[in-house]
């Protein structure tokens, strides 16, 4: 990923208590008086990774990230407990106030797209930007499609990796087969559904293969965090409206977007990112057409580099 800014390390890490049992990883990099950015991870339960931190001009940026409930370095790790889309928008908004920022722009793929969204409609005041990247937007379609019928007659192979640990009684509904095992006391099959779950993500994530993107997810600590918490807030609406996002468009009427989507995304089709851009007209949508999903792409990449420095520019 040659197309990113150089290595960089924080200067300052927080640990900073949230609602009961949770305590929220985040850490600080670039300039502290830099244009605020907050880096809005996907999953739910991917957690932070040290190439997030490179997406942004350290000497223009002050780049926050931090790890939400139960996944990275926050903890207890993989905890459904008090785990809500509306929980998490309040630690964004608690992390903002503790450290001080007015306004912020968030930087946001997949889920953290979903997250960041929800985020600036509720707090439309606080945020000068939106860099969104593989638009999902929750609704019980895009579930079905990855989930239950749709990406898997994309690939059939993966698909079955998928499926096997499922017995056939109980295909009618993964999301639901998955909760069982996921949150079940047999550890082995625990862990062996948070792995295939993850792995099937993995798979599917970009238009050629990653090794690297594969391996990340199917590490036991990842896998294990974004399989509970996305089968969590999956199986539950997300604890979103219907249609909630599109509906709310309206609020993101005075706030700068851009939207960078790859035309060949299986895990969050493009007719996702369409519908925000139709109801969000005032956003820039740029199409990648030779990419899937994953951040790590090249044209992906490139588009989101491109995305933070002329916001950079623009806001400073």
């Amino acid at each position: 990923m040659g197309l990113l800014y150089p290595e960089i390390t924080p200067y300052v890490q927080h640990s900073i208590k949230v609602e009961s049992p949770h305590v929220i990883h985040v850490e600080e990099c670039g300039n502290p008086s830099g244009l605020p950015v907050l880096f809005v991870h996907g999953g739910p339960g991917a957690g932070c990774e040290a190439y997030h931190r490179r997406f942004f001009d350290p000497e223009c940026y002050r780049i926050i990230l931090f790890d939400q409930r139960g996944c990275g370095r926050s903890t207890p790790h993989a905890s459904l407990e008090n785990n809500t889309t509306q929980a998490l928008v309040a630690d964004m908004e608690q992390i903002r106030q503790q450290l001080g920022v007015e306004r912020w722009v968030l930087f946001g793929g997949s889920w953290g797209s979903t997250l960041s969204l929800v985020y600036a409609q509720t707090y439309p005041e606080r945020v000068a930007g939106l860099i969104l990247r593989g638009i999902f937007l929750c609704r019980p379609q895009e579930i079905q499609w990855f989930y239950q019928s749709g990406a898997n007659r994309l690939f059939p192979d993966y698909w079955q990796d998928f499926i096997n640990i499922i017995p056939e009684g109980e295909r009618n509904d993964l999301v639901r087969a998955y909760h069982r095992r996921l949150n079940g006391e047999d550890e082995l099959q625990r862990m062996a559904a948070a792995k295939a779950w993850s792995i099937w993500e993995g798979r599917t994530a970009t238009l050629q293969p990653q090794e690297s993107v594969i391996n990340h997810l199917a590490d036991p600590f990842t896998a294990l965090s974004m399989a509970r918490i996305e089968n969590h807030y999956f199986i539950n609406d997300s604890f979103l409206e219907a249609d909630q996002i599109l509906r709310n468009a309206d609020r993101l009427a005075e706030i700068d977007g851009v939207i960078v989507q790859g035309r060949y995304d299986v895990v969050c089709p493009m007719e996702s990112a369409w519908a925000l851009h139709q109801a969000w007209p005032q956003a820039a949508l740029k199409i990648i057409g030779d990419a899937g999903h994953a951040a790590s792409e090249k044209g992906i990449t490139q588009a989101l580099v491109e995305a933070t420095t002329s916001m950079g520019c623009k806001l400073r």
